[in-house]
């Protein structure tokens, strides 16, 4: 038999469907008259770590370059990133964070001291791209940026003075050191990560220990700060019960979860090269974002009922070995439909439980991890995950529908997972649209959306391709782009979808 579920009571991975179930009809219904609330913008956010070619190289190429730049930044890169609205942007680290010490990054490019990458590569970096260099950036971009604070080899004074330098009107030694650096108006950074990874690349600390240097940090932090702590490591339950016990609701007002879709931490397979089979065991684990939402979630709620303190995912993405002949720190991979189906399953998780999750970030921005733009010299592409990413912008700060699913499932040997996943809101506009995903690598999915309205219209796009493993490359730099989709129709308030294997399909309804 079909099992229903609904995605704010049910995780992803607790849906088991009988073998009947498999030439059944898929069914989406929209619940418009459940309670709901405001997927927020910020869950589309980015991370942009001092991590390979992801800045130098790759944001930032100097203001001498013969490529295009705004202050040093590549302006296509602007361009893409303006396209996709991207609201926000954390930076420096990641790892890098906790090694990163901000005054070395002000005043004349010249003066600067380099800094040995220890994390990532062992490079040595000269310090060119700074506090001003990213702030101004985020101008361009229309990003709010989140800035990650040092904790882990910095002082409470350090993060402090960033603060002030950064965020003061008023006449104070560090608003006075911006001024005299060229900065006459504060910035005014909201968002602020106090340490990262402190269980691991930030301290390896205990999370007794980390609860409370996270409030000495933070006392010292004044101002209007939406200040996030350092959270689980994925399924790390006792991390977020023990932050949640004994860090004061007034301290905090978002908690990080890291969460990578991997096929085995000691085994992860190649970006493109790769088999049914592994990219099953990615999808398994992307979907596992679900039960980690569900259950970080209900922990929180026993001490913050009324969800005051938002679950901010600030490192989510796949992961696998690098290209070949790239430097094995710098982390750089393809991006191809398994990416794409990636993005597509955990941003409808995150927008089904945005009454918890208000911010989450992509890693990482460009050339790195699961990128959504890739360069090479002048040359630059946009990948699948970008294109996902662009698709899905229509929800932010739009109104959640809470969506129910009856699901085929996807199988392989013996396992199984729902082919479908989706999510839906209305704009400010009144506009409607409902956001597909069919993971399923070989078969197609006809979809039945009950959608409780009257709707006269429907159209949409998709993104898929021919293989799993097609990626744009700089040679093929549109193999993967979204299209017109013609596989939707809709009678008395019923839409009819038909969705082919690794799709992703973004309609509006009016």
């Amino acid at each position: 038999m079909k099992k229903q579920y609904s995605y704010i009571r049910t995780g992803i991975l607790g849906l088991l469907l009988s073998s009947q179930a498999l030439q059944a009809q898929n069914k989406v219904t929209l619940r418009a008259d459940a309670p709901t609330q405001t997927i927020n913008k910020n869950i589309y956010g980015h991370f942009a770590e001092h991590l390979g070619n992801c800045i130098y190289g790759g944001f930032y190429v100097g203001d001498s370059s013969a490529i295009p730049n705004v202050k040093g930044v590549r302006k296509d890169i602007i361009s893409a990133l303006r396209t996709l609205k991207v609201p926000n942007l954390r930076w420096p680290g990641g790892c890098f964070a906790d090694t990163y010490h901000w005054k070395d990054g002000i005043g004349p490019k010249d003066k600067r001291p380099t800094i040995v990458n220890t994390w990532w590569g062992g490079v040595t970096e000269n310090n060119s791209f700074g506090t001003h260099d990213f702030l101004d950036m985020c101008e361009e971009l229309g990003a709010e940026p989140y800035l990650a604070g040092n904790v882990g080899s910095g002082t409470p004074q350090e993060l402090a003075d960033w603060v002030q330098y950064v965020n003061f009107p008023g006449k104070s030694p560090m608003s006075d050191l911006r001024q005299q650096n060229g900065r006459q108006q504060p910035w005014k950074v909201h968002f602020w990560g106090v340490g990262n990874e402190a269980w691991g690349c930030g301290g390896n600390m205990r999370p007794e220990y980390y609860a409370d240097i996270y409030r000495k940090y933070s006392t010292f932090m004044s101002g209007n700060l939406f200040k996030i702590a350092s959270g689980a490591n994925s399924s790390d339950y006792n991390w977020t019960e023990v932050l949640m016990k004994n860090i004061p609701l007034h301290m905090l007002d978002g908690l990080a979860l890291h969460h990578y879709s991997v096929v085995d931490w000691n085994k992860k397979g190649d970006a493109v090269d790769f088999t049914e089979e592994q990219y099953f065991q990615t999808m398994r684990s992307a979907c596992f974002m679900d039960t980690l939402v569900r259950k970080h979630s209900a922990i929180m709620d026993k001490y913050d009922p009324k969800k005051k303190v938002a679950l901010v995912v600030d490192e989510w993405g796949g992961w696998y070995n690098v290209e070949a002949g790239t430097n094995p720190g710098f982390l750089y991979q393809q991006n191809t439909m398994r990416d794409a189906m990636i993005a597509g399953v955990t941003l409808n998780i995150f927008n089904n439980h945005s009454d918890r999750v208000r911010m989450a970030n992509l890693a990482q921005t460009v050339n790195v991890l699961q990128a959504v733009i890739l360069t090479k010299g002048e040359k630059l592409i946009l990948t699948p995950t970008y294109h996902v990413m662009e698709m899905y912008n229509v929800h932010q700060d739009a109104t959640l529908i809470p969506v129910s699913i009856q699901s085929n499932n996807y199988t392989y040997k013996n396992e199984q997972l729902p082919a479908v996943t989706a999510s839906a809101s209305k704009d400010k506009a009144g506009v409607t649209h409902i956001s597909l995903v069919n993971i399923d690598a070989s078969k197609p999915q006809e979809i039945t959306v009950e959608t409780g309205a009257s709707y006269k219209s429907v159209n949409g796009r998709i993104l898929t391709s021919s293989k799993l493993q097609d990626c744009n490359t700089f040679n093929q730099p549109d193999k993967i782009k979204p299209v017109a989709f013609k596989g939707a129709t809709i009678k008395n308030n019923q839409l009819t979808v038909k969705l082919p294997p690794f799709s992703v399909v973004v309609l509006e309804l009016k």
